[in-house]
């Protein structure tokens, strides 16, 4: 296996993603019309039928996430577009290659949960995707497309925190950019306290494919437990990095090297970060695993936001996660000890093995630390924090080691 299967970017580059004209003749909001067509449950149990699981990180079934909202007055839809993750880059991807369908994809959320407003919450760092998301929803209305369903897109300030979802709730709402204490969760009290569904850029733009093709079509491919595609962005020491779209059944060898070209100037594969910063480090061995959600989690990894990072032999893996230790440490919003603190001695300890002044005692005490925060951070940025630091202890505790006071 070594092709792409497009459905999300079938028509990149043929179509103007702003003007839902380009969209409709490519057979665009024909999913939303069927959709308008169904009744609340059926649409749901379709969407659950095609085993379409969040695309952003937890892998949660979206139908299912979608029947736990209760009825009430107001309701509404939020798209996650903060992509906070460095590296990733495949949600404005998206929006730049087929912004509609997640227009689409918003609308038939609506139409489910029976919500007339929706809301985008776009990464700070991409205006330009501000504007072209604003064009693309007045074109929408333009030709009638939306009915009743209306979007408003919200910019955030660049703070990685507010990928959690509570988090860029609270900031939609004017407030600083913290996480909630869960439960309630947001299917329940959501934005200004209404029940809202949060999915992000790449779960929403699968919805008008899975109506118009029919949930048997969507779950035929890929993955069975995890299946559709997954819009993958390869970056690091590679000879062609860049993004691809490929059914989650796609093995971790063939993204590296068929699609990404093998590794830059002929040297030795080291290690793949899968999932973005938080990710964990996949080793030589584990090539061979599927990129699909469960398989991942079988490895102790994370598909997550569908970063892949190439690590070359020449790389220093210490000093490669004491810098996203720092990263961590300056993202963290302050609400949680475990988090606030953790972050903070994570990169303390990792600036002194780094260094070269730590003990064995300094790698235990490391460990000790991170599964505190795994299992006492209010949200997934404290207890994803540590992954890098743990996957890595794991599979290259030898440079670790040879770092340490006594060896150096």
């Amino acid at each position: 296996m070594a092709e792409e299967i497009r459905i999300l970017l079938a028509h990149a580059d043929q179509i103007d993603p702003a003007q839902a004209e380009d969209y409709i003749k490519v057979g665009g909001y024909k999913g939303l019309e069927k959709a308008r067509g169904m009744t609340s449950k059926d649409l749901i149990e379709e969407v659950k039928k095609s085993g379409l699981r969040g695309r952003g990180g937890a892998g949660f079934n979206a139908g299912m996430k979608w029947s736990f909202v209760p009825p009430a007055e107001v309701k509404y839809v939020v798209c996650n577009l903060d992509e906070g993750e460095p590296g990733t880059y495949k949600d404005r991807i998206i929006c730049e290659k087929n912004a509609q369908a997640l227009i689409e994809g918003m609308a038939i959320c609506g139409v489910a949960i029976n919500a007339k407003q929706g809301y985008i919450y776009c990464r700070g760092e991409y205006p330009f995707v501000v504007d072209l998301l604003r064009k693309a929803i007045q074109s929408a209305k333009d030709v009638g497309a939306l009915g009743d369903f209306d979007i408003e897109v919200r910019m955030g300030a660049g703070a990685y925190v507010c990928g959690e979802e509570t988090a860029l709730i609270e900031s939609i709402e004017g407030h600083r950019g913290e996480p909630r204490f869960k439960p309630p969760f947001p299917g329940v009290a959501g934005l200004w306290g209404v029940p809202t569904v949060v999915n992000n850029v790449e779960t929403f733009a699968c919805l008008p494919y899975i109506l118009t093709n029919g949930a048997d079509w969507f779950a035929s491919i890929g993955a069975p437990k995890y299946p559709g595609t997954k819009v993958l962005t390869l970056t690091g020491d590679v000879n062609n990095p860049t993004y691809f779209e490929v059914p989650t059944n796609y093995i971790l060898n063939d993204v590296i090297y068929k699609l990404g070209g093998g590794i830059k100037n002929g040297r030795k594969f080291k290690a793949v970060q899968v999932g973005g910063t938080s990710g964990a480090f996949i080793p030589e061995q584990n090539l061979n695993t599927p990129i699909d959600f469960d398989s991942m989690s079988a490895i102790g990894a994370a598909l997550g936001s569908g970063a892949v990072l190439v690590m070359d032999e020449t790389r220093d893996i210490v000093d490669i996660v004491t810098r996203i230790s720092k990263f961590f440490e300056h993202e963290s919003c302050g609400k949680c000890n475990p988090c606030r603190e953790g972050t903070f001695r994570c990169r303390e300890i990792m600036e002194k093995i780094n260094s070269g002044r730590a003990t064995e005692a300094d790698i235990d005490n490391l460990l000790l630390l991170a599964r505190v925060m795994k299992r006492a951070a209010l949200c997934g940025l404290g207890q994803a924090a540590p992954v890098p630091i743990t996957s890595t202890i794991e599979h290259f505790g030898h440079e670790y080691r040879r770092k340490l006071l006594q060896y150096a």
